[in-house]
């Protein structure tokens, strides 16, 4: 079943998962029960997000520009999106495998806001975050699910991609590696090798499958539907911002 396709469905395996897929769904589910824009509100190009998707929606773009990054790893490295973990929703945002180990990334969002770590504290623009204990609960669950999977001791390594306006470092070492997305790439190929090339192999193999991480082996549902409807919401955005810009830039030549 491996080398299928499911009917109605993606690839049974976690190589098909795109990356944000899960937050997209949740932002697309909120966007769904709203009402869709009157042909009065698109002239004047109010924003189709509404604002209880946004979080979400913005979760979605760290996810998706961390993944661009992961992908100039190069072959010598697996990468995994959207990892479902357990019984429901929850997923580990990237999973990569590589000579220099396994890791599980958690990407965060604060674009336009100062963030700051150090120990086991993560703060935004100065409030407290519980993003590094998540992460680092993160890891020791990826380590028992694919430790048992593999039947072999695998140590995964918990790390925070921040997207941020500023990320600073206090004088205490972070408990959980904390970067920014264009660190990522640089820092997991410089770490020491601990695993051969035949390693990373079976290792891919056993994260790959489903049924590693959650409960349920195959979804039938699972497929890029979302992620298409989640670009096109992305392309509706662009165009009523270029409308809201071309209807203040008329106001002001009329003034």
């Amino acid at each position: 079943m491996s080398g299928t396709t499911a009917r109605g469905g993606a690839h049974p395996t976690l190589r098909a998962r795109k990356p944000g897929y899960a937050v997209m769904q949740e932002c697309l589910a909120i966007q769904s029960a709203a009402p869709s824009r009157t042909r009065q509100q698109r002239f004047w190009g109010r924003d189709p997000l509404v604002p209880e998707a946004r979080s979400w929606f913005k979760g979605a773009l760290g996810e998706r520009h961390v993944a661009r990054q992961l992908e100039a790893l190069g072959p010598d490295f697996a990468v995994l999106h959207a990892v479902p973990v357990g019984r429901g929703a929850t997923d580990i945002d990237h999973v990569v495998i590589g000579p220099t180990g396994v890791f599980s990334i958690n990407t965060k969002n604060h674009s336009g806001h100062d963030v700051w770590a150090g120990g086991r504290t993560l703060m935004v623009n100065g409030q407290r975050t519980p993003h590094a204990h998540r992460a680092l609960v993160e890891g020791e669950r990826a380590t028992t699910l694919l430790s048992a999977a593999a039947g072999q001791q695998v140590s995964v390594q918990p790390v925070l991609a921040v997207v941020a306006r500023r990320l600073r470092f206090g004088r205490t070492t972070p408990a959980v590696a904390t970067l920014p997305p264009e660190g990522l790439g640089p820092w997991l190929r410089g770490l020491p090798r601990v695993f051969s090339d035949e390693t990373v192999r079976f290792l891919s193999m056993v994260a790959e499958e489903r049924r590693t991480w959650h409960v349920e082996a195959v979804v039938l549902h699972d497929t890029l539907r979302h992620v298409q409807r989640f670009e096109r919401l992305e392309r509706e955005r662009v165009v009523a911002a270029d409308r809201r810009r071309l209807l203040r830039k008329a106001r002001a030549l009329a003034g």
